[in-house]
């Protein structure tokens, strides 16, 4: 959503250069794994809730993950009424924190299970073609029918046979 991604990127970049580095990155995930929790949304969202009561319900579901520079956002978020834009936050911190270190997040679709040393030999090729590291996740997608889709932040590289289809259909029709 587009939104929650303008709403999330102030406080990912002032989070990061706060000097917030990979071991927040850890804790800013977990946190917004318990912050995506509806219950917890709706408690927050309710206009008798005290931010203060809020902070201390995601401290406690938490396990106590909130300390120093993450508790300072987090108190900001909640404060702001922005708890629902938590998970995007992290997913923006922590891209920031991967291109800092070099190393981008790709998304490989592919229509057949990779194995571990196929993926090897994908993930260097992707690295000469993207030129930087990358850590690769893959996802099955059998619609693919065939080849992979891979997504590396806003570059996509699509050689899947569904693709190539869609390509000559529109040759054809045009």
């Amino acid at each position: 959503m587009a939104e929650l991604a303008t709403i999330a990127r102030p406080y990912a970049e002032a989070f990061f250069k706060a000097g917030a580095g990979l071991a927040e990155v850890e804790q800013l995930n977990a946190l917004a794994a318990v912050a995506a929790d509806e219950q917890l949304r709706q408690f927050a969202g309710n206009p008798k809730a005290a931010a203060g009561d809020v902070f201390d319900v995601l401290e406690r579901a938490s396990g106590g993950l909130l300390k120093g520079r993450t508790a300072n956002l987090v108190h900001a978020v909640i404060d702001n009424g922005r708890l629902a834009a938590l998970p995007e936050i992290a997913s923006q911190f922590q891209a920031l924190v991967s291109a800092k270190s070099g190393v981008s997040d790709a998304v490989i679709e592919s229509a057949y299970p990779i194995d571990a040393a196929q993926l090897a030999d994908v993930r260097n090729s992707l690295e000469k073609r993207f030129g930087r590291k990358l850590n690769a996740n893959v996802i099955v997608k059998p619609e693919l029918i065939g080849g992979i889709r891979v997504v590396v932040g806003d570059e996509v590289l699509d050689t899947s046979v569904a693709a190539r289809l869609q390509q000559m259909k529109t040759a054809l029709v045009a």
